[in-house]
């Protein structure tokens, strides 16, 4: 997929279909995607105690609760990838060896775009976890000259593996910092644009494929959903993604 613009629970409608309809034998997925305004929480989120959903609510910010876990992640302005793939590719690594492995082709990306990204685990930073994705510190999070670069998260089934991510093109700080109740993160962490990246989106799109491709060697082939994954999405769409009992409370 080519980075389309979609509503934050279309995406996560989306991410659960092609998850839960891939079968062991299927061919890896790669979807590239963006995002409308909005807020993102992990599955076990309580963001009720994190940010203010009636100032949310009047801002008419959308929001939805992912099916991975970390934190409340902002999103708007940037680019966003989901791999899915059997877990039998990935045999012997651990959870978190896998996370530097599907995160390799980013560490490329920013490479091609002339900046040095880093693992936080290699830097001398503390480790520390958070209920809001950019005020952590985890070992596999990306970390460009000190900064937060972005967040990842990852979902495991029987047979399968998604991990998906952001890549922040640029923050509108002000308008999402008055949202939370608490250290938001958004001072620590950063964007292309805060970077001095000034590319077009459907470029920077172009250039993650380009890192992608030549980070694990392998043939992409482009194509947008089939018919059966298209009504699964529908589904979970009107009654999951769109409903408060999910959305909100986790249920």
């Amino acid at each position: 997929m080519d980075g389309v613009v979609n509503s934050a629970s279309w995406n996560m409608a989306v991410d659960e279909a092609l998850l839960y309809s891939f079968k062991d034998h299927d061919i890896p997925i790669l979807r590239i995607y963006g995002w409308e305004n909005a807020l993102s929480f992990g599955r076990f989120s309580k963001p009720d105690k994190i940010i203010d959903i009636n100032r949310i609510k009047y801002n008419n910010i959308s929001y939805v609760r992912r099916i991975t876990g970390g934190g409340v992640l902002v999103h708007g302005n940037d680019i966003s990838y989901t791999i899915i793939m059997p877990r039998k590719l990935l045999e012997g690594r651990s959870i978190k060896e896998n996370y530097y492995y599907l995160s390799g082709f980013l560490i490329k990306f920013y490479e091609k775009l002339a900046l040095k990204a880093e693992f936080a685990s290699t830097l001398n930073f503390n480790i520390s976890s958070s209920d809001i994705c950019l005020a952590a510190n985890e070992p596999y999070d990306i970390m460009i000259n000190a900064n937060k670069m972005g967040g990842n998260a990852q979902r495991y089934i029987k047979h399968t593996l998604l991990q998906h991510g952001t890549i922040p093109i640029r923050f509108d700080k002000k308008y999402f910092e008055l949202l939370f109740f608490k250290d938001s993160g958004l001072s620590h962490a950063t964007s292309l644009q805060e970077l001095g990246i000034h590319i077009e989106y459907k470029n920077l799109v172009d250039l993650l494929i380009e890192a992608f491709y030549e980070t694990y060697n392998v043939h992409l082939i482009s194509k947008g959903l089939e018919w059966s994954q298209e009504q699964y999405a529908q589904e979970l769409l009107k009654n999951k993604y769109t409903k408060e009992k999910w959305n909100l409370y986790g249920k």
